[in-house]
């Protein structure tokens, strides 16, 4: 065990010596540490030692410029949307659509094509429910890929159960890029929806989300990307990837849970029936009938998630103010390291190389399971995820009952897998390896 902790130790300075410089280069303009301090829970203690979060692709933390969004709109201007000819009620709704626009900016569409959910998971739901029951016949195809969060599954399902629609998923390779003529192999006059992820939640995987789509447009069939993973690393340009839809949620974008963007072409909205009926989507109500309002206000009944709607638009600014791209480029770093260093462990296998993969590190040890690694190194400090990832087909498709998933975010340091790595260490101690 001695020698173990010695190799080890030497793995990391040695690591450590060769990112260093690119760490310099990216402080220049990213001081990691400044980003890290916005951040009030990354700087508690956990078993008395500091927080290590490596769960971020679960959820971000959040910087203080959200928290304080939440705390003045709930203290200051709370009130209902749209309706109320008050002062209060003013401001709530101009803050509230104020959001809508930024998020329109940020993936560059009209705002008239963002719509509020309260989650990717609704958002998806909402396209099965209203343009699935409406344009989906018996005999018509989904195509999915193995990699899909089961909110881009399970939806589709209920949806082919009622409409007598098959599913066809698309398998993957994990240590390679994800090949779009695996997809357009699968197509067939019968093909209706294309879904699929631009990142892999397990493996981290990047999809080529532009080339798929025209793949779905060349084939009459509608684009559906679950953006969840992909919008919080880079960059993403609606118009440019030509996608019908894509999806996210606020709380994986550094903003507060209970909100969710969907985004759709404005021609392929307006022609869709409300999934939802409610105050505020409507035009006009009688006893028998009633006409609905243009899209966005036609998918958002009731009283909408108004602060979470304020509070991601904070999140935005967050973003565009550190900047997307260098955010992306500083996690594609720490990932990079975190990969070599864990893969560099006698007993641990990464699952998932590919060598456009962000965000994640998927892995297994051979000496004890992913719940006990997740438990153990808790005491360490050590936030990670373990289990199946709500990506069950993944893991049956390569005989995986679960993995540990170390995640990053715009504040995650080369420093925390250093950490992760020796809480590793303690793993293989309690279990004699």
């Amino acid at each position: 065990m001695i020698l173990f902790l010695l190799k080890l130790r030497l793995a990391c300075f040695l690591y450590w010596n060769n990112y260093k410089k690119e760490e310099f280069d990216i402080m220049k303009n990213y001081n990691v540490d400044k980003i890290k301090a916005q951040f009030p829970a990354l700087n508690r203690m956990v078993w008395d030692k500091p927080l290590v979060y490596l769960d971020s692709a679960a959820s971000m933390q959040k910087p203080q410029k959200v928290l304080d969004a939440i705390q003045s709109s709930y203290s200051f201007n709370y009130s209902n949307v749209h309706r109320g000819l008050h002062k209060l009620s003013e401001e709530a709704t101009s803050d509230y659509e104020g959001a809508r626009k930024k998020i329109a900016n940020f993936i560059n569409c009209s705002d008239k094509e963002v719509i509020f959910t309260s989650g990717a998971t609704a958002a998806i739901n909402l396209i099965a429910y209203s343009w699935g029951l409406k344009n989906l016949l018996p005999g018509d195809e989904i195509i999915i890929t193995i990699a899909e969060h089961h909110a881009n599954i399970v939806p589709w399902q209920i949806i082919a159960q009622q409409k007598g629609v098959k599913i066809i998923a698309a398998n993957i390779i994990p240590d390679e890029d994800f090949n779009s003529e695996i997809i357009k192999s699968l197509v067939t006059e019968n093909t209706k929806i294309i879904a699929f992820p631009h990142v892999s939640n397990v493996l981290g995987t990047v999809f080529p989300v532009k080339e798929i789509c025209k793949i779905a447009k060349d084939c009459g069939a509608i684009s559906v990307v679950d953006g969840c993973q992909g919008i919080i690393h880079g960059k993403v340009d609606v118009e440019e990837l030509d996608c019908d839809f894509y999806c996210f949620s606020g709380h994986k974008l550094y903003g507060p849970t209970g909100i969710g963007i969907l985004y759709g072409k404005s021609d392929i909205l307006i022609d869709m029936p409300p999934f939802l009926g409610g105050g505020d989507m409507i035009d006009i109500v009688k006893i028998q009938n009633s006409t609905f309002a243009d899209p966005p206000a036609r998918f958002e009944a009731g009283t909408p998630p108004i602060i979470q709607a304020i509070a991601l638009g904070h999140a935005i600014d967050w973003v565009v103010e550190v900047g997307i791209d260098e955010i992306g480029k500083h996690e594609k770093k720490i990932i990079s390291y975190g990969t070599e260093l864990l893969d560099s462990i006698d007993g641990v296998k990464v699952f998932g190389k590919a060598p456009s993969k962000t965000g994640v590190i998927s892995f297994t040890m051979d000496c004890a399971h992913s719940h006990d690694i997740a438990t153990i190194i808790d005491r360490e400090g050590i936030a990670v995820r373990a289990g199946h990832h709500c990506a069950q087909p993944l893991m049956d498709a390569f005989d995986l009952v679960s993995t540990t998933r170390a995640s990053v975010g715009a504040y995650s340091k080369y420093e925390d897998f250093d950490k992760l790595a020796a809480g590793l260490t303690k793993v293989k101690k309690i279990f004699g390896a």
